[in-house]
């Protein structure tokens, strides 16, 4: 094995193949044709004198020999983007881009605005806010940073809580002038609910109508969280929705408060070599710090 053959961009295109687990989705991610990504993994094990990756009509799958050398690559590449941060700044490790994947609702109706703040105090680092209803692979390097409603599962991943919120129902008052205020829990059953479509539910966290009544009276569906809130703001019926979507600047009022009380935890997952990385460790440490503020766990 002769190791000085070896460079940075063997080793990212590596990563890349690595992530997309084939040729052409990691080209496009390193702006190649596939067929030079193709050689260059072929020139990278000529190097190692071992293959890395297994060969199927799926794709490119790391061996055993490709597992193992994956997490010194990730540390290599963390490394990197740490130097880079530092010399390309006029504020050392303050710039660049960090990528967050997370919920629609809490990225329209709570972390859009809260990253003003951000930038105000660090103009440098760029925000990239990507909305998904599903887990992003951290550790495909699909985001730096994923924020959820669930404990996330993976290797090499920095997992930790960083809040809790609370969720309360709420309605218009065109709507309770015509269906009347339910005062009680059981009073519900006589009310028509906007909640989610059941069978195209991708998370579980979101069944949270269900910790309040069991087979509610649903009239309008959604699988946007948004579109509820709107529905309901147009008096479509009673709607559930966390803390932060702050339902009362878009005209509806908390009912039974004080009589329900469900809850859903955030938590915060990051690849843990990008813990070394100065902008990823000061955007985590904001999250944490406003969600702390605003939410804390209880």
């Amino acid at each position: 094995m002769n190791l000085n053959r070896l460079s940075w961009d063997d080793l990212r295109v590596f990563l890349a193949v690595a992530r997309a687990g084939n040729l052409s989705k990691a080209g496009r991610a390193l702006k190649m044709d596939h067929a030079t990504v193709g050689r260059r993994i072929s020139a990278l094990e000529f190097a190692l004198e071992t293959p890395v990756f297994e060969r199927d009509r799926m794709g490119y799958r790391l061996n055993a020999q490709g597992r193992d050398m994956l997490a010194y690559v990730e540390a290599v590449e963390a490394n990197v983007l740490a130097l880079g941060d530092t010399l390309d700044a006029d504020h050392p490790g303050l710039t660049g881009h960090v990528r967050i994947a997370t919920m629609e609702g809490i990225a329209s109706l709570y972390l859009s605005e809260q990253f003003v703040e951000l930038k105000r105090q660090h103009p440098s680092i760029a925000i990239e806010l990507v909305t998904s209803a599903h887990d992003v692979r951290i550790s495909h390097r699909e985001a730096d940073l994923f924020m959820g409603f669930f404990e996330p599962r993976g290797p090499n991943l920095d997992i930790r809580q960083i809040g809790q919120f609370p969720l309360h129902l709420y309605a218009h008052p065109a709507y309770l002038s015509e269906a009347g205020t339910p005062q009680t829990v059981e009073d519900l059953r006589a009310h028509r609910f906007v909640g989610y479509i059941p069978d195209l539910i991708q998370l579980d966290a979101v069944r949270w109508l269900d910790d309040v009544i069991a087979n509610p009276s649903t009239g309008f569906y959604s699988s946007s969280m948004l579109a509820q809130m709107f529905a309901a703001a147009a008096g479509a019926g009673i709607v559930m929705l966390p803390s932060f979507a702050r339902a009362g600047r878009f005209g509806l009022v908390q009912i039974l408060d004080g009589q329900i009380d469900v809850r859903r935890d955030v938590w915060l997952s990051s690849h843990q070599y990008l813990q070394r990385v100065p902008r990823m460790r000061k955007v985590a440490a904001f999250l944490a710090e406003i969600m702390e503020r605003d939410y804390p766990v209880r």
